[in-house]
């Protein structure tokens, strides 16, 4: 089983993928760039990038009925790991104890030339 999580929340998929995909136990979330649905905008800085791209995954999330406490893995794409430490100052804001697992890599370039895109999977 699986279904299509769909929310105007969140920025729309760009591409042949869904924003998130319901499989019963699990919900796996597609990369959330930090785009404000409301304006197509993205903020300049890492801080604030890391901000909107973690809001457009409680978006995401709370469409399929979960929220962060929920999340058990993610996986941060940044576009320079210097900016790794801002990223984590705002990502631990969001999280609390037990943490969800997570990888962060440094990628060769992101969608828009955002500087940050988080995806996660989160638990029923």
């Amino acid at each position: 089983m699986k279904k299509a999580i769909v929310t105007a929340a969140a920025p729309g998929a760009i591409g042949p993928y869904s924003q998130a995909i319901d499989a019963g136990a699990f919900v796996y979330a597609s990369g959330q760039l930090p785009v404000d649905p409301a304006t197509g905008q993205m903020p300049a800085d890492i801080k604030a990038q890391t901000q909107q791209s973690l809001a457009n995954v409680k978006a995401v999330l709370a469409a399929a009925g979960l929220g962060l406490e929920h999340v058990v893995k993610t996986t941060v794409f940044l576009a320079d790991m210097a900016d790794f430490a801002a990223m984590n100052e705002v990502y631990a804001a969001h999280f609390s104890e037990p943490f969800p697992a997570r990888s962060a890599v440094a990628v060769r370039e992101l969608p828009k030339q955002a500087l940050v895109e988080i995806e996660v999977v989160a638990a029923r």
